[in-house]
């Protein structure tokens, strides 16, 4: 196992860029400790797996350094480098039975026969693969071939990390769930670093401790799932994690605050403050649906809104209005009562966000 650290990390697939924007991954720097369960997330294009390959070797960074613990990667190829890596569709030895695929990564690396034995049980097992040990590989579904794939890449424990590229794209919709929680208990059980790299915020959430979301090259928050839900430091992510997002309107100062469209802001003291020191006019706030209270009552520090739409998703409700020009939602329990034409809407301050330059800025109470 290793401490991967990423210092001043960048790559171009350009011979001679000329900026930012020929940069697949923008300058970086990101640490993965030891033993955990990371996964990268972002849309696609964003440049995860262009991060994964350049952490397994199979490309080198343009600039900057890959260390394994202390040790500089950068000049080693992939099979030097110790680790295991699981790619988007399966790789298998279809002549091979699903006991000598699994087997094949131990024996290639000298394991007594024995270990052998004991691991490849142990992982077909975790994988629900036992059935199938002496089947050939080239008989078994995209599903099973995928599980054996994923077994190649988990049956050695002395690796220094394993590294899954949406491994669970092949997989039938009813599996999914399950081999997140597999690949989970398997980290448990092992203790292995572990970088899953999907496009999906709940494959993410299932497997990962922690997260790191990429937005146009670059890792823009790195936190818990609770805490990308809660405080999103970008309003990619804001965006991207929830369903549905975030809430977002532009701001502008005023003599006696701020304002949204043609709406006065009545907003806590610090964030007008931060606003008022804030240097760019890129000025947003946001707020998520589940924490817009919404009902048929006035009060003094509430907004008058049209509701444009009601969506019954059967546990919850969705009900979209415009503020300030914006179309917004707020999330309702089922057994909460539904507003009218107009209703009534209140951001409650703990959870209202400010961002300038589309970053997230701390605001004191």
């Amino acid at each position: 196992m290793a401490q991967i650290t990423l210092k001043s990390l960048a790559h171009s697939y350009a011979a001679q860029p000329a900026g930012p924007e020929d940069y697949a991954i923008r300058q970086m720097e990101h640490v993965w400790q030891q033993g955990g369960a990371y996964a990268l997330l972002g849309p696609s294009g964003c440049g995860k797996s262009t991060l994964l390959n350049i952490i397994s070797g199979l490309l080198t960074p343009s600039d900057g350094q890959v260390l394994f613990d202390d040790q500089v990667m950068n000049e080693l190829p992939p099979e030097e480098r110790n680790i295991a890596q699981v790619f988007q569709f399966p790789v298998v030895y279809d002549t091979m039975t699903v006991y000598d695929n699994l087997a094949f990564p131990l024996r290639n690396v000298g394991t007594p026969e024995a270990k052998v034995r004991e691991r490849v049980a142990e992982v077909a097992d975790v994988l629900d693969l036992t059935s199938l040990l002496r089947r050939k590989a080239r008989n078994l579904t995209a599903d099973e071939k995928q599980k054996v794939s994923m077994g190649r890449g988990l049956v050695r424990d002395d690796v220094s990390a394993i590294l899954f590229d949406e491994p669970l794209t092949v997989i039938d919709p009813q599996l999914k769930w399950k081999l997140r929680r597999k690949l989970k208990e398997i980290h448990e059980r092992f203790n292995i670093t572990m970088i899953y790299v999907t496009h999906d915020q709940l494959e993410a959430s299932t497997f990962a401790d922690k997260i790191a979301v990429m937005y146009e090259g670059q890792v823009v928050q790195f936190g818990t799932p609770r805490e990308l839900f809660e405080a999103p430091a970008h309003t990619f992510v804001g965006y991207f994690i929830g369903s549905p997002g975030m809430n977002f309107v532009e701001i502008v100062r005023t003599e006696s605050g701020a304002r949204a469209g043609t709406v006065d802001l009545s907003l806590p003291p610090a964030m007008l403050e931060a606003i008022r020191q804030a240097r760019s006019r890129n000025l947003k706030l946001g707020i998520r649906p589940e924490f817009v209270e919404i009902s048929d009552v006035p009060a003094d520090d509430t907004h008058e809104v049209e509701i444009v739409m009601l969506q019954d998703l059967g546990t919850y409700r969705i009900v979209s209005f415009t503020f300030a020009g914006e179309t917004f939602r707020a999330r309702l329990a089922e057994d909460r009562p539904l507003p009218g034409r107009t209703a009534h809407v209140r951001f409650p301050a703990a959870w209202l966000n400010l961002y300038i330059d589309e970053f997230r800025v701390e605001v004191g109470q």
